[in-house]
């Protein structure tokens, strides 16, 4: 036990009795003497999404019947490899060839597993079968922001029919709203899936059967997420002074966590493309008080809007503004962001957004007249693996060609030479069929 990390001992532990989360929980809270722990509580240890104070570890040794100082070593297992994981740059491929089964044989063997546990519960759904949807649900959430989307596609839509099948059967009303938030989940993540490769009519279709799902579930922070998420399709399909009203209507809900930090961050960059500069600084203001107003965001992956991504927002915005002033604050956010991302363990490092960070610090120092970090910060973007370069940074490095063409910069060796690379890079990369702007920034 002693090399076993906090969430699978206690996970483990839990299974030996053949407890739910919520019975755990209410176990906890029979010995605390008051309501102070949740199924769901229980299943952000299980995950490991945040490791259980001393004295938390100390009831549940209790729960459990064992000694806490288990409980305490396997807690110091799961801090070292979090510090493990951490490293600095963009997930490389992996090529060395092992003989015991990999992490992802592994994950697909237990996720058939899962699959026929839902088949035995789709006609009268447990609490096992919902516990096992959200943990997938996250866990898709999580892998979206670092892996291709080739490779999540088909187990979301796979996932989301499923939900689907499950809701067309009979539940316990609980279960039936933990359901629809979860159907409205795998909706968003479809509909991001579409703006990735640049379907809008689809992408908004998804959203709309997102907010459908939100709205049966009553679930104020999928409404303000979902708004988010119409906000960014519609931004990135011409209209910014829609997606502006989309975000301000987003923010009309009492969500909690990083929504409201979103929402004003996506009006202000709304507000400075469709040219209302005062509308978007005071927007920005909005976005860095939530910040300062958030505690704790424990949303996994694409549902979460880390600080890093604002800054990213923040940048951008910045550069749509455009007077001096502007361009060196994003420069400055567009610098601190990337800083953020290295610092980002790599399974939670959106390589969308870092790279397009880099794109929006050349174009920042192509107009503050800085050729040479302009130069560095494309180097970075043509550098990096093909895959990765998805058609909205294809556009992106397109479109900074063109401004690398301007009347300034003609007789330039230097620049000729970049704006080859560009064009080298962009012609022989793979894209899909309808470019779009980057999407995750």
């Amino acid at each position: 036990m002693a090399e076993t990390g906090i969430g699978a001992l206690l996970a483990r532990l839990r299974d030996d009795l053949g407890w739910s989360q919520q019975r755990v929980a209410d176990e906890y809270n029979k010995i605390e003497g008051r309501s102070a722990m949740t199924g769901k509580e229980i299943g952000r240890y299980e995950r490991e999404s945040r490791v259980p104070t001393s004295r938390t570890r100390g009831f549940l040794a209790t729960v459990f019947g064992i000694d806490q100082v288990t409980l305490d070593r396997a807690a110091g297992v799961s801090r070292r490899r979090k510090m493990a994981s951490r490293s600095i740059g963009l997930p490389k491929q992996q090529t060395t060839i092992h003989a015991a089964p990999s992490r992802r044989v592994l994950a697909a063997d237990a996720t058939s597993s899962a699959r026929f546990s839902r088949f035995l519960a789709s006609h009268n759904t447990d609490p096992y079968a919902v516990e096992q949807l959200d943990a997938e649900v996250f866990t898709l959430a999580r892998q979206y922001v670092s892996r291709p989307v080739s490779e999540l596609h088909n187990t979301i839509s796979s996932l989301r029919d499923e939900t689907f099948d499950l809701l067309r059967g009979r539940q316990r009303p609980r279960q039936t709203l933990d359901l629809y938030a979860a159907a409205g989940r795998l909706c968003g993540l479809s509909a991001h899936v579409c703006l990735d490769l640049g379907d809008y009519a689809s992408a908004m279709t998804h959203s709309r059967t997102a907010w459908a799902c939100a709205e049966e579930a009553d679930h104020h922070g999928l409404r303000a997420w979902v708004r988010g998420m119409q906000s960014l399709i519609t931004f990135w399909d011409g209209d910014p002074r829609e997606a502006a009203d989309l975000a301000r209507a987003g923010q009309s809900y009492p969500a909690a966590g990083a929504d409201a930090v979103r929402l004003a961050s996506l009006e202000a960059r709304a507000l400075a493309a469709a040219g209302d500069r005062q509308g978007a600084t005071a927007a920005l203001r909005h976005a860095e008080h939530a910040r300062d107003a958030l505690s704790d965001d424990e949303t996994p992956g694409i549902f979460s809007f880390p600080h890093a991504k604002q800054l990213t927002y923040a940048g951008t915005t910045h550069l749509s503004i455009g007077d001096r002033s502007n361009v060196r604050q994003a420069i400055n956010s567009a610098a601190a962001a990337i800083d953020l991302y290295r610092d980002t363990a790599a399974d939670d490092r959106s390589t969308g957004d870092l790279l397009a960070a880099h794109l929006d610090l050349a174009r920042g120092h192509m107009l503050a007249g800085h050729i040479d970090a302009t130069e560095a910060m494309l180097t970075f973007v043509l550098d990096s693996p093909g895959g990765l370069l998805s058609a909205s940074i294809l556009r992106r490095l397109s479109a900074l060609s063109g401004e690398l063409g301007a009347q300034q910069y003609r007789g330039s060796p230097r620049v000729a030479e970049l704006r080859e690379r560009i064009h080298s890079t962009t012609t022989s990369t793979a894209s899909p069929p309808h470019e779009a702007p980057e999407p995750l920034t």
